[in-house]
């Protein structure tokens, strides 16, 4: 059995609700990565920020990234799987939720992310198929 934590990008880092998107990106493009995880008060997951988000929902409307919060940005019920659940779980809640980012937990702590490239090294091309018609496909 595949587990998410086998499969997972390992150092995944919060980024706190109330930190602003310009400190937010620059926190992206010193790790070289295109979403973080937001955190609340008690580091609980409360949303996932991502690089497309800073663009389109704050800059391309004309608000300013060092006024914006990571936690103004986040909406719905943030996702996450155990880092023991087996990678059929995981692609089970990336597709019936549609998503490409998934942080992956252990003991309430954030271990990590499971990002589309990290399917690409650990599954099938059959395997990865299947999750790219179920993602990407409009509902």
């Amino acid at each position: 059995m595949t587990t998410a934590g086998e499969i997972m990008h390992a150092g995944a880092q919060w980024i706190p609700a109330t930190e602003t998107l310009d400190r937010a990106a620059q926190l992206m493009a010193r790790l070289n990565v295109g979403a973080l995880p937001i955190s609340d008060e008690s580091e609980r997951l409360c949303g996932i920020l991502t690089d497309r988000d800073i663009v389109i929902g704050c800059v391309a409307k004309g608000h300013d990234p060092a006024q914006v919060t990571a936690g103004d940005m986040a909406q719905g019920t943030p996702r996450w799987i155990d880092a023991d659940a087996d990678v059929s779980e995981v692609l089970e809640e990336m597709e019936s939720h549609q998503i490409k980012r998934l942080p992956v937990i252990r003991d309430k702590k954030l271990v990590g992310m499971i990002s589309e490239a990290d399917l690409a090294q650990h599954l099938t091309e059959d395997q990865i198929a299947g999750w790219a018609e179920k993602v990407y496909a409009r509902s």
